[in-house]
């Protein structure tokens, strides 16, 4: 009986820890957005030049992780590249520039590719708060992506995979433009939402 109520009280500790760390990461993201949108926001009034796509040529050699450049702001000594919407899930979330396991207890972090590259992967917490409620999605649901240039680029879902934790390969594979992946409660597998541009692309002279 004592066994036994330990076991209990430590799933319920860690139940509780678990909440709390989720309530102090969509604190740490709100923080966060309100500056990021004020910059966004003044980009998009000041800025004429839009984003410049990588051609398909050159993707290969240019996807490699954050070989492509893409525009950054600085919030608290963290760096950001923009900031993801999901309608569907009510979710507005700041993105930061890389990734490591103190940066994703913050905020969902860019995994590797960019959007020049048409391969951006972005990895997040199952926190309530940032993407532990990328199941609910489906394909057709929309979403965008806002950079700190004030450029909007517009996305829908196109297929939702299920991986082993050990997918690193598979994780960042196929011919997406932007793929949302989480771990699955527990971690015992990796949910990972692919994406498909709604966006025409621009002229490229080099496709002629």
């Amino acid at each position: 009986m004592i066994l036994g109520a330990a076991l209990v009280l430590g799933a319920l500790a860690l139940l509780l820890y678990n909440r709390l760390d989720a309530r102090r990461a969509a604190a740490a993201a709100d923080a966060a957005l309100p500056q990021l949108l004020e910059q966004i926001e003044h980009a998009s009034d000041t800025s004429e030049r839009g984003i410049e796509y990588v051609p398909s040529t050159q993707q290969n050699n240019a996807a490699e992780h954050y070989s492509i450049s893409m525009p950054e702001a600085e919030i608290d000594g963290y760096r950001y590249i923009g900031v993801l919407v999901i309608p569907s899930l009510s979710l507005e979330l700041p993105v930061m520039s890389e990734w490591d396991y103190e940066r994703l207890r913050i905020a969902p972090c860019r995994y590797s590719g960019s959007i020049p590259a048409r391969n951006l992967v972005i990895a997040g917490h199952n926190y309530q708060g940032h993407f532990g409620t990328l199941y609910q999605l489906s394909a057709g649901d929309e979403l965008c992506f806002f950079d700190m240039n004030g450029e909007r680029y517009n996305y829908a879902v196109d297929a939702i995979e299920t991986l082993a934790p050990t997918s690193v390969d598979e994780m960042t594979a196929g011919d997406y433009p932007l793929t949302l992946f989480t771990c699955t409660v527990g971690g015992q597998t990796r949910l990972a939402v692919r994406c498909v541009s709604t966006d025409p692309l621009p002229y490229d002279p080099s496709s002629w």
